[in-house]
């Protein structure tokens, strides 16, 4: 049971790079552009993969040169296709994203094909040999729902990036053994500011109250970690040069999940998984 299941979001993202992000009604003249891979779902998936782990994907593309492209880098990266369906009448997901100067961005994504997943169609061998479903808010609640209510009828664990934040229905949390949130979420979920460790490890114990794992980070400051009946854990983050955020909670969400399914314990994968997201932060996002 060492497999992991990743349904999610697929982007064509156009990566920008500027001195600062612009305001309502400046222009600003960049200094790079570059075209990558993204999404959510597609990134968790891919360094997961790249972490060791044996990886599925669900989700959906357009018939287009963006769906080859986004398709082709999940097998590159050994991501197994099969569950992506491609859809002829549906553009891919794309995303526009700035990067200023000080290593920060803000990004515009359209979701198109990724509204579209239909999970009804799943071959039982999917989930054959599959230890974790991971799963994220940018694709339908509906799709989250039917996936982990599968997941859970099957006996497979799930964790949610509850990233973009928005409310969790019952029925889905009622699925979910592992929650992972940022400070912003985790302000949106529990009404607790963070802005330090201290903080964190309030947010992390206050949602641990209904669910049973939770990891709650908190950007330069670390993380939190909260297991139901057991006290809470702390992370500081890794001292390094931060050169860009992007795609940096992905990373901490594919290398964590690739743990877990290896056997480690919440802490060692959440200590694996910052060890990654601080040497992903140390590297341009536009190469």
């Amino acid at each position: 049971m060492n497999k992991i299941i990743v349904a999610g979001s697929l982007h064509y993202d156009i990566m920008l790079a500027a001195h600062h992000r612009p305001e309502k009604g400046e222009t600003v003249m960049g200094s790079g552009c570059s075209y990558k891979f993204g999404g959510k779902g597609g990134n968790q998936a891919v360094a997961a993969a790249r972490a060791g782990a044996a990886v599925r994907f669900i989700g959906a593309v357009g018939a287009d040169a963006q769906g080859e492209f986004l398709l082709a880098a999940l097998r590159d990266a050994g991501v197994n296709t099969d569950a992506v369906a491609i859809l002829p009448d549906m553009p891919s997901g794309m995303s526009v994203a700035i990067s200023d100067a000080e290593g920060d961005y803000g990004a515009v994504v359209v979701s198109n094909a990724n509204l579209h997943i239909d999970v009804t169609t799943l071959s039982d061998s999917l989930w054959q040999g599959a230890g974790l479903l991971v799963l994220q808010n940018e694709v339908p609640a509906s799709v989250n729902l039917q996936l982990a209510q599968q997941a859970r009828q099957k006996g497979i664990a799930v964790c949610i990036n509850a990233a973009p934040a928005r409310e969790i229905e019952p029925a889905l949390a009622a699925c979910i053994d592992l929650l992972i949130v940022n400070a912003v979420e985790a302000r949106d979920m529990c009404q607790i500011e963070v802005t330090d460790l201290a903080s964190a490890e309030r947010a992390a114990q206050k949602l641990a109250e209904q669910f049973a794992q939770v990891i709650v980070t908190a950007g330069e400051h670390g993380l939190a970690v909260c297991q139901s009946g057991e006290p809470v854990q702390s992370l500081p983050a890794i001292p390094v040069k931060l050169i860009s955020t992007h795609g940096a909670g992905d990373c901490f969400v594919g290398v964590l999940s690739q743990a877990l399914v290896s056997g480690s314990s919440l802490p060692e994968a959440a200590e694996k998984a910052n060890q990654a997201a601080a040497e992903h932060v140390s590297r341009p996002a536009i190469a």
